[in-house]
């Protein structure tokens, strides 16, 4: 340990170092759109000993670093954000670049569907929102989007109205990549990918209406799940 690193540094790396229980890499690479300049993006899972929530000072919800590009959350936290459907951590768990996988990460896995609904609709599309109004504002104050967010823009609406014909959660983009990649160039004009962004946003109003998708995620499985995982910890 770093003679300079305060507890609570100390804490996190352990957190991530020791109880990591789901590890994998995003962004770019598990899209299928990386390039010779993509970063590699790491994103975990880390379950705190259950005996650290017994003081008075809990132990943290998630954690940045210790490498650069990796955030990793508490195993609760990951839980609660993935029933609530943030498109971040639904994604996580369908990246098919894993590093790190424990019998609780296995478990974890297999709870994918658990945890999809029909709020991915409203959280999918609300995140698409404010991320094409920044676009927009770019496009207006510089003339251009950033044309790599607005290819990560387009990804994910690609990907929300597909979960909603199919139920299914597809994060691999490589039957997109060559146009998509073309966006990221900037080789379409801001009209056509925004044409593109509109009517992929119309087709998942249109899926919405016969997803098979639940009204509302398994809560029970999960907690089920998260409590016994809690109490074999505390063991």
């Amino acid at each position: 340990m770093n003679e300079q690193s305060t507890p609570a540094e100390a804490l996190n790396l352990t957190l991530v170092r020791d109880h990591t229980v789901y590890a994998c890499v995003m962004g770019s690479r598990a899209f299928g759109l990386a390039t010779e300049a993509s970063d590699t993006d790491r994103r975990g899972v880390y379950l705190a000993p259950t005996p650290l929530y017994w003081r008075f000072e809990k132990p943290p919800t998630h954690v940045e670093g210790p490498r650069e590009e990796e955030f990793s959350w508490e195993l609760e936290r990951f839980c609660e954000l993935a029933l609530r459907a943030n498109p971040n951590i639904l994604e996580c768990l369908h990246s098919p670049l894993v590093e790190r996988l424990t019998p609780v990460g296995e478990e974890l896995l297999s709870l994918r569907e658990a945890f999809l609904s029909r709020r991915a609709h409203t959280t999918f599309t609300r995140y698409a929102a404010s991320q094409h109004a920044k676009l927009v504002a770019d496009v207006r104050i510089h003339g251009a989007p950033r044309w790599k967010h607005a290819m990560h823009l387009l990804r994910l609406l690609l990907s929300c109205r597909d979960l909603l014909r199919t139920g299914r959660l597809t994060i691999d983009a490589t039957e997109h990549r060559d146009r998509l990649l073309a966006v990221r160039r900037g080789e379409l004009t801001w009209p056509e990918v925004d044409t593109w962004m509109t009517r992929l946003t119309m087709e998942s109003e249109t899926a919405l209406a016969t997803t098979p998708l639940p009204e509302a995620p398994d809560l029970a499985r999960v907690e089920d799940f998260l409590v016994r995982t809690r109490r074999a910890s505390a063991v």
